[in-house]
């Protein structure tokens, strides 16, 4: 008699935990997907230049970094993902009384290349979700998680290039030293422009020879973009709600003989 309720029971729980399997992959995943995707749109809307079919108006903003005493400074006008303009002026480490002076202008702008990186894996993430039809009847744990694998991928792609700055060699930043600076900078001097989080840096190098050993002074200076910021909040909340929806679809892929009989056969929209 035991044996039978026991056996009773454990029936009963099985069915129960298979009809929220159903549940959660025919109903839950579809309003996750949807929140996710207000959220990447949301943040699609922040960024500076034209992306997911919002046509987005070029941004243009003002900022002044320094390092005090007068070691370096600079006057930036940031449009879209260029530095349209800026009017540099530093003291040189060999010369402290001399003040060099040079800038960037409309005609010769610097691209921020990681922008437009982070701008490309967002839209990438946001075109997984479209992928996926509203009406789509998902069959697997599996599925489900190889689709959330595609978005958080892009998602931390997008994200990593706005927080980690590509490394660049000194020789591959002398190489491009004058890129878009007039007057051109002596030979000894760099200067580099990157964004780091939710703040834009404007890097200067003075190179020097001691008794044959390359020297490097560095003088780096930083101010906060606004825009940035709100965009990696936005980042955070959508990586941070696919892993909430990857972990609870994780618990029913313990269970792999749970099976839901009737899907379309792709998940794309029709």
């Amino acid at each position: 008699m035991y044996l039978t309720m026991n056996t009773d029971c454990e029936k009963e729980e099985a069915l129960n935990l298979q009809k929220e399997f159903e549940w959660v992959l025919h109903k839950e995943v579809h309003t996750a997907l949807k929140q996710i995707h207000q959220i990447l749109v949301e943040c699609a809307r922040r960024f500076p230049v034209q992306l997911y079919g919002n046509d987005n108006s070029i941004k243009q903003d003002k900022f002044v970094l320094s390092v005090p005493p007068d070691q370096l400074k600079c006057f930036i006008t940031l449009t879209g993902d260029s530095i349209s303009y800026a009017d540099i002026t530093f003291k040189l480490q060999r010369q402290p009384t001399t003040m060099v002076r040079t800038s960037i202008v409309s005609d010769n702008p610097w691209k921020l290349q990681q922008i437009q990186d982070a701008a490309n894996h967002l839209q990438q993430a946001i075109y997984h979700i479209d992928d996926v039809g509203k009406n789509y009847k998902f069959k697997s744990s599996d599925e489900v998680l190889h689709i959330l694998g595609n978005i958080l991928g892009s998602l931390q792609r997008g994200r990593t290039s706005l927080i980690v700055p590509r490394k660049r060699t000194m020789d591959d930043l002398i190489k491009s030293r004058n890129m878009s600076l007039s007057p051109n900078l002596p030979e000894d001097i760099v200067i580099s422009f990157y964004l780091q989080s939710h703040k834009l840096i404007v890097a200067l190098y003075q190179i020097s020879n001691n008794h044959g050993m390359m020297k490097i002074d560095s003088s780096l200076a930083e101010c906060s973009v606004p825009w940035l910021n709100e965009v990696l909040v936005l980042f955070t909340v959508g990586l941070q709600l696919c892993q909430q929806l990857k972990d609870k679809i994780c618990v029913f892929s313990q269970y792999k003989d749970f099976t839901v009989r009737s899907r379309p056969s792709s998940p794309a929209s029709s």
